[in-house]
């Protein structure tokens, strides 16, 4: 099993701002890596389906989810090979268990289409 480990959760107020990071060098460096697979972030709050939050290939290039209204920020790495999510003006909203995943072989926000996952980073965001 290839792995991706997410890093950089925590609890903020309403408001504030997290990083959070995605180490995929082993994912990348896996001869069997489809160099064209996209990589993703998705969350899941209590009670409720996991979500696509911005997804991107190599290039570097990002598709982000309506919902956010420009307040995330999807940045790859190709030197260290890690895929930040840096999210701005948090809202209570927000909180959820965050995903990285890859191995998507479209340009999308569907979970279905990645194979594989990381176990996830929690954010918690207090009013």
């Amino acid at each position: 099993q290839v792995n991706l480990v997410e890093s950089g959760g925590g609890s903020v107020q309403a408001g504030g701002s997290l990083t959070l990071s995605c180490e995929a060098s082993e994912y990348i460096n896996n001869r069997h890596t489809n160099p064209r697979a996209y990589l993703a972030w998705f969350r899941q709050a209590p009670g409720k389906g996991r979500e696509g939050v911005a997804v991107t290939d190599r290039s570097g290039l990002a598709t982000y989810a309506k919902f956010l209204k420009g307040r995330f920020t999807l940045t790859w790495d190709p030197v260290k090979n890690t895929l930040d999510l840096q999210m701005t003006n948090l809202q209570p909203e927000d909180t959820a268990m965050y995903y990285c995943a890859a191995g998507g072989v479209t340009r999308t926000l569907d979970a279905r289409f990645f194979t594989i996952w990381g176990l996830g980073t929690q954010v918690t965001v207090s009013s």
